[in-house]
């Protein structure tokens, strides 16, 4: 029970973040999933800019456009390379060497969203409720057992973090995850398994690259629009990895 009242603020949020996103889950609307994914996007987009240290004065212009192409394009995932020649081509035809960092926000976050939508797009809501389970679950078994057995530190990156945690983390995320793959008739039993596990493992990453970046932004938070969790990316992080991988192995079985 400590571990609920200590974190209060955190608890409610994430319930209520939840509680929404199965909402426009149960509506299952293409327009209202893109827009609710892209409001999550561009917020997300404009913590990176400032964790990365970019130094442009519109770059959101570029992410609003393609967000706008990804709800009419067939294949979105085509503009993540597009967006990498673009500015390639740019910045060696005007060698602005200080914008290079630009690229960086089209990268992370830009591609996991891309991945979310795509998810969404091919497969259904069925599939991107099983990415909001694993990862969920990812992040409460991390949470709940490191905070209560976890010893073992698993990173420097993140201290917080134990080798336990991650471990519980994993376990409950796949335990879930295959439950709800399985039982939906979404995939055999080794399938569900095995995405499970892999997304689940993606998705700490994710959150580890996420503290990773605001330990050289020299920031506690991404963001403070989130009480109890910080910004956008703070909540979101486990997702833009859990969502390619999710996708790549999806397609490849």
């Amino acid at each position: 029970m400590k571990i609920f009242t200590e974190n209060k603020e955190r608890w409610i949020t994430g319930l209520l973040l939840l509680a929404v996103t199965l909402f426009v889950g149960y509506i299952d609307d293409k327009t209202l999933s893109w827009v609710y994914l892209g409001a999550f996007y561009i917020v997300g987009f404009n913590e990176a800019v400032k964790l990365f240290g970019v130094k442009q004065n519109s770059p959101y212009i570029y992410a609003v456009i393609i967000w706008i192409i990804t709800y009419f394009y067939p294949n979105p995932d085509d503009l993540f390379f597009l967006v990498a020649i673009f500015f390639g081509a740019k910045l060696s035809y005007t060698q602005e060497h200080e914008k290079k960092k630009l690229i960086l926000p089209f990268l992370y976050p830009t591609a996991g969203f891309l991945f979310m939508f795509i998810l969404y797009s091919e497969f259904g809501m069925k599939w991107l409720i099983w990415l909001l389970i694993v990862v969920v679950f990812t992040d409460v078994g991390a949470f709940l057992v490191g905070k209560s057995i976890g010893k073992t530190k698993f990173s420097p990156t993140s201290p917080n973090k134990t080798l336990e945690g991650v471990i519980g983390g994993i376990v409950l995320a796949t335990i879930a995850g295959t439950y709800y793959a399985f039982a939906t008739d979404l995939d055999t039993l080794f399938m569900a398994t095995l995405i499970s596990s892999l997304t689940a493992i993606a998705s700490i990453f994710g959150d580890l690259f996420e503290s990773y970046l605001k330990r050289e932004a020299g920031v506690k938070d991404s963001g403070t629009l989130l009480p109890g969790h910080g910004g956008v990316l703070d909540r979101v992080d486990g997702y833009l990895f859990g969502a390619i991988i999710m996708l790549i192995v999806l397609r490849a079985l």
